[in-house]
């Protein structure tokens, strides 16, 4: 749902956004996406976002940005949680299929984090093979030894940052054999090989055959870092679970109406499938 400027309040150092539609906050920020945000126990997220931290949370009226203005949330944090987007229009195109609407019913309110591109190639380069508690502690270390310090934590290291570090160098974040693919990634964006801004624009098959130039990046992790860190939301990343959750509610394929937003069905199929716990 797109939002008018009179659904916005400041109340005091908070500011407060009515009228946010289905958008969920928790489905949002815990769908596998974006891995620098935790719950803590009175149920408010905390996350950093480049050299941003910020601490948000839903209730009825709405959504909570603490210790934000309208003009970050008009310059940043409305693109980031893709506000500008009509995700009802979305809902209404896709659930002319049936098994898609029956979905868009449970999941709707899921948005695509706007990501920096570099976070999202290096994390989901980081997600393979892994579970999401240590794809976030091992992003974590990441952070705690290369990133800069900041009120609340640590940013992400930049690409030149890590460009600079040795395989055995990077043994401090526990990754593994990631290693030197996170070390590849990080030369080719910084040498220009991997031009990233590029990658919002061009065709997607070229996109897609650029980032797989890194060593260890495949079609589901080149899809994914174009689809959370690029903004393409054609994308859909796919592996074996995805498969079987495909082959299930589609027969393995998607339906033509949803393949403009495949990105966006994705998130819906996965978090569907998950929760009401698909035999897949």
């Amino acid at each position: 749902m797109l939002l008018c400027d009179n659904s916005i309040e400041q109340v005091g150092n908070d500011l407060r956004i009515r009228n946010i539609g289905r958008f969920d906050l928790a489905a949002t920020l815990d769908c596998g996406q974006a891995f620098r945000w935790e719950m803590d126990e009175n149920g408010k997220w905390h996350g950093i976002v480049g050299d941003r931290c910020l601490c948000v949370w839903q209730d009825d009226e709405g959504l909570v940005l603490e210790n934000t203005t309208y003009e970050d949330y008009l310059s940043f944090w409305k693109g980031y949680f893709d506000f500008d987007r009509d995700y009802e229009a979305i809902d209404r195109i896709i659930s002319v299929d049936p098994t898609l609407s029956k979905i868009v019913d449970y999941s709707s309110g899921i948005h695509i984090l706007r990501q920096d591109s570099w976070e999202a190639l290096c994390s989901f380069i980081i997600s393979q093979n892994n579970n999401i508690p240590r794809i976030k502690g091992i992003i974590n270390r990441l952070c705690e030894n290369f990133g800069d310090k900041i009120h609340g934590g640590y940013t992400f290291p930049t690409a030149y940052t890590i460009s600079q570090v040795s395989v055995d160098g990077l043994a401090v974040i526990r990754s593994g054999f990631r290693a030197k693919y996170i070390i590849d990634a990080a030369k080719k964006v910084q040498d220009g090989t991997l031009d990233l801004e590029a990658m919002r624009n061009i065709p997607l098959d070229e996109a897609l055959e650029m980032m797989q130039l890194v060593r260890g990046v495949g079609p589901k992790v080149a899809n994914c870092a174009l689809l959370f860190g690029c903004s393409r939301i054609e994308c859909f990343p796919v592996d074996v679970w995805m498969g079987r959750a495909m082959k299930a509610l589609f027969d393995g394929e998607l339906p033509d109406v949803a393949k403009q937003y495949a990105g966006i069905v994705q998130q819906y199929i996965f978090h569907y499938a998950r929760m009401t716990k698909l035999n897949v």
